[in-house]
């Protein structure tokens, strides 16, 4: 197999991407039905996996081809080291991860017999990122084309992130999950707001779900916004552009964990291969897509070959 053949975007430049977010140990849990309050039910299965938003998405964009420097925290002890183990498997660069006296993030999850899933995160060292190391990060790392964030770690050390970042011509891309109230400076520098559904609800000042096309482009009329829309796609809205709509694969579902994380690794790297948003857009929605379709967060993300093929098929 010839080097340009193990690349997802053969004919470029892997693009340089700073994943600033979480990262956590997965503890997963199967079953048919999940417990109620103070019921105890027997589960199928259990897995233990890495997680977080953060370092989910670093691995998509890093196995679509992106260069990933990961900006975050871990905990002094052995999950921390196998979340770095994790990350240097994928080729991302940890020189930016901080060791904390703490303990690493943990996510448990339960995933029902129809792939729907509950989460409950701890975030340990997650929690204590600092602001001032994170902009020190953004600064210094060479050739730097897109900043990712989400809401796992602390905000302000988001803004830290997106502001150097703008000072640097960057683009910033953010994933308002699991949602929060947003500070506005942060909304403000983010030059992609990702929410899905629910998160746009929240961000609503109606609490309204994108129902609509107008909807959808009233939320955030002067700056870009894609709104997931689970099996329905994605909806894409630019300034003067209007809202485009970008399909789904019809796929049969069997864990949803990750799916969210990633169609943003999959969009960022390739909107930083050269993709308008449209066609970055449709990839990423076909990645993840095809990721429900496996159990996992990061164990599911599809292989080269596959992403490979879905380029073909988009005609790229």
């Amino acid at each position: 197999m010839s080097h340009e053949e193990t690349k997802v975007f053969p004919s470029n430049p892997p693009p340089v991407i700073a994943i600033v977010g979480s990262a956590n140990i997965d503890l997963t849990a199967y079953g048919k039905e999940l417990p109620s309050a103070g019921q105890t039910l027997t589960g199928e299965a259990f897995s233990q996996g890495f997680g977080g938003k953060g370092a989910n998405q670093a691995v998509m964009s890093a196995l679509a081809g992106g260069k990933v420097y990961f900006v975050g925290a871990i905990g002094n002890d052995e999950f921390g080291n196998s979340v770095l183990s994790n990350f240097q498997k994928y080729n991302i660069d940890t020189r930016n991860i901080t060791s904390l006296d703490t303990f690493t993030g943990v996510a448990h999850i339960w995933v029902d017999g129809h792939g729907e899933n509950r989460i409950l995160i701890i975030p340990g060292a997650n929690g204590h990122i600092d602001a001032n190391k994170v902009r020190t990060a953004i600064e210094n790392i060479p050739d730097l084309r897109i900043v990712v964030g989400q809401c796992e770690i602390p905000q302000e050390a988001t803004l830290a992130a997106f502001e150097a970042a703008k000072a640097r011509g960057v683009i910033t891309i953010l994933n308002p999950a699991p949602y929060q109230e947003l500070l506005p400076e942060l909304l403000e520098v983010s030059d992609w707001l990702v929410p899905n559904q629910t998160e746009f609800a929240e961000l609503d000042p109606h609490s309204r779900l994108p129902d609509s096309d107008e909807l959808i482009a009233s939320l955030r009329p002067s700056q870009n916004l894609i709104v997931t829309l689970g099996e329905s796609g994605v909806a894409i809205a630019e300034p003067g552009r209007g809202v485009a709509r970008v399909p789904s694969p019809k796929v049969d579902m069997v864990d949803s964990t990750g799916a969210g994380d990633c169609f943003i690794g999959a969009f960022a790297t390739a909107l930083g291969n050269g993709l308008d948003p449209a066609r970055s857009a449709t990839f990423a929605t076909r990645v993840a897509a095809l990721s429900v379709t496996k159990k996992g967060a990061q164990t599911s993300y599809p292989s080269i070959a596959e992403m490979r093929q879905i380029l073909e098929l988009m005609g790229e």
